[in-house]
């Protein structure tokens, strides 16, 4: 079943495809010969950089900034690697917003303006500024005004303590429900649920309900929970919604010889703290069901970004502002020397008619090529399975 949901999700569009299917990605980058794209210092890396992997985070004191906000494929790798995942998937919301070729091109131009603009002043907050990028200023405003209650309505849909099991949310295995009450019975999590400002830290956590979340896309088929629980006491109490996720072996391709924790979990909440630190030290590892797994509250300023259906300069405008973001991640891991060499190698091999570098252009031109095709025989295969559910 959950097989069958992952496939019908990937075969809506071709952007859903390109941030379903990671593999294909991962493949191609394994198939490069050296030399194909520049090297940049070996660093923590988002390794899924895609548009629905950058939103509106808030971190314990309840600032908002937008930041990385998915970490499942953090490794220690090459920096353009996240640069190329990005623009293929501008490239797909362009293609699927129905633009011009000229619009990718204008894109990845600015692409790079931004990402080395963050490069330079690294201490410089990234800020959606012009009209052209309303749809994100409008994300970071809905995150600034959403309380509790809209996160409840939204994911459990009622603001009552209880999760309500159906479509998403199902029953828990005896063993599934012993484990999770003896893990929220830990300090460690305790400390978790108290870390923000407005709780006192010396307050008890108690688990009012839990159930399996089928959510995500790549999460489907691993273990992923929720939990609904309460921390403190009465009326001085919060209630608060944990996601738990099984940390798995990251696919995207790591630097030879890069140092990482060994747990799966472990590398995510380190490659978290690295480059989103707003949600990293939201995070926790753990172990559940003998499989490692990251813990976080989530919180009502925590939002995807959605890029369907924009114009050619809100696009346009919008990757530039979410390289800058990436940038910034990026550039927090390095020294001056690195930050430097760095910014030289980005700039070898510019094309005279064209501003963005000629390994980022032709990349993304082979990588769409190929997505759209085995998009396009993805939906052939699974094309009557989508008419029965319909």
């Amino acid at each position: 079943m959950l097989d069958q949901r992952r496939n019908l999700k990937m075969a809506v569009s071709a952007h859903a495809y390109v941030r379903g299917n990671t593999s294909k990605f991962y493949d191609w980058l394994n198939s490069l010969e050296k030399g194909r794209v520049p090297e940049g210092p070996s660093i923590w890396i988002c390794g899924d950089c895609h548009v629905g992997n950058l939103g509106p985070v808030a971190n314990a004191d309840g600032e908002v900034e937008i930041q990385i906000r998915d970490l499942d494929q953090t490794v220690i790798g090459n920096p353009a690697h996240d640069l190329i995942r990005l623009a293929l998937s501008l490239a797909t919301a362009a293609r699927g917003s129905d633009l011009p070729g000229v619009s990718t091109a204008l894109m990845m131009e600015e692409m790079i303006v931004g990402y080395q603009e963050a490069l330079v002043d690294p201490q410089e907050r990234p800020k959606p500024t012009g009209k052209a990028t309303e749809p994100i200023k409008f994300v970071l405003k809905q995150a600034l005004k959403r309380r509790w209650r809209h996160l409840a309505e939204e994911r459990i849909e009622n603001l009552k303590p209880s999760i309500p099991l159906g479509k998403c949310f199902w029953i828990l295995t005896k063993s599934e429900k012993r484990d999770i009450d003896r893990l929220f019975r830990s300090e460690d999590v305790r400390k978790l649920m108290t870390s923000l400002r407005h709780r006192n830290n010396d307050s008890s956590v108690e688990v009012l309900d839990a159930s399996y979340w089928m959510k995500g896309c790549s999460s489907l088929g691993k273990l992923r929970f929720a939990v609904l629980a309460e921390v403190g006491h009465r009326k001085k109490s919060d209630l608060c919604l944990i996601d738990i996720k099984e940390a798995v072996r990251a696919a995207a391709p790591s630097s030879p010889h890069a140092r990482m924790p060994r747990d799966n979990a472990q590398r995510v909440v380190e490659g978290a703290r690295s480059l989103s630190p707003y949600l990293g030290e939201r995070m926790l590892a753990a172990k559940l069901q003998g499989k490692p797994v990251v813990l976080r509250e989530l919180l009502p300023q925590d939002l995807k970004l959605e890029m369907d259906r924009l114009t050619r300069t809100e696009i346009v405008a919008s990757a530039r502002f979410l390289s800058s973001v990436v940038g910034k991640a990026h550039a927090r891991q390095f020294d001056e020397s690195m930050r430097k060499s760095w910014l030289a190698e980005l700039q070898r091999d510019r094309l005279k008619t064209l501003e963005a570098p000629s390994w980022l252009w032709t990349s993304v031109v082979d990588l769409v090529s190929r997505h759209e095709a085995a998009y396009l025989e993805h939906c052939r295969r699974y094309a009557l399975v989508e008419d029965d559910e319909t």
